[in-house]
């Protein structure tokens, strides 16, 4: 009589099978947003280790006016230009003297200010100009110096430009490679090396078809200006879908 009784007024089970489904949907839930929460923590926390660089070696198919390049992932500056396709033009930078990429391992040397002077930075683009710094100095150039050469760093020679020029406190390093050919650089060289900043050089080459490789570089890395020249080549022409062909001066 009394269990016919507690029925009679609506007792049953403490926990109640709709209450039991709520909890476990509950918790799945919270079980879901919790992986989802560290997936994303860690996706997030590698991009901003990466800070926009990228460590992948894969190569690229990019074309650019004539030329077809197969440019590792890493070796390429801004995210936006990490695509295969046609590119007006594609931003480099490389570790000297590695001639390599990006990697986490040697991020310091990407990032750190102060190591800027190990860094080389390339732009290539399709020529707009029929001769490259080099071809420039007698047409050009040298119409617009002010008093005679002088020696300058690491072997080189040494022009001033004239006032109003559109090369204010820049000078023109030249010096005669061991085929012949001339080479050229722009610099703004420092009052003292303390002062040098990553890219106070610059220095455009003719590489493949149709290819303007303009390179800027610290000045305290002119030491190497002959060897840096033909390792910049070299990498380009490796990475070239197309032989190389230089045009006539």
């Amino acid at each position: 009589m009394a269990d016919m009784t507690d029925d009679a007024h609506g007792h049953g089970p403490l926990i109640s099978n709709r209450f039991l489904l709520i909890a476990t949907s509950v918790i799945a839930l919270l079980a879901a947003l919790s992986l989802a929460i560290h997936v994303f923590g860690r996706t997030l926390g590698e991009e901003i280790a990466l800070a926009g660089h990228s460590d992948s070696t894969s190569r690229l198919s990019i074309g650019i006016g004539q030329d077809e390049l197969q440019i590792e992932a890493n070796t390429i500056r801004f995210a936006e230009q990490r695509r295969e396709g046609e590119s007006e033009r594609l931003d480099l930078h490389l570790l000297w003297p590695e001639m390599t990429g990006y990697s986490r391992e040697l991020r310091r040397r990407f990032d750190d200010i102060n190591s800027s002077n190990t860094l080389l930075f390339l732009q290539l683009s399709q020529s707009t100009m029929s001769r490259d710094m080099s071809g420039r100095i007698e047409p050009i150039y040298s119409l617009l110096f002010e008093g005679p050469a002088q020696q300058g760093p690491a072997g080189l020679t040494l022009h001033r430009f004239r006032h109003g020029t559109g090369y204010d406190n820049e000078v023109l390093l030249t010096a005669n490679l061991p085929d012949g050919a001339g080479y050229a650089v722009r610099c703004m060289l420092p009052s003292e090396p303390a002062l040098a900043t990553s890219g106070d050089c610059q220095r455009d080459i003719h590489v493949g078809r149709d290819l303007t490789v303009l390179y800027r570089f610290s000045s305290l890395m002119l030491r190497d200006w002959q060897a840096m020249d033909t390792a910049i080549r070299q990498f380009v022409e490796a990475r070239l879908g197309n032989p190389t062909i230089h045009p006539l001066p």
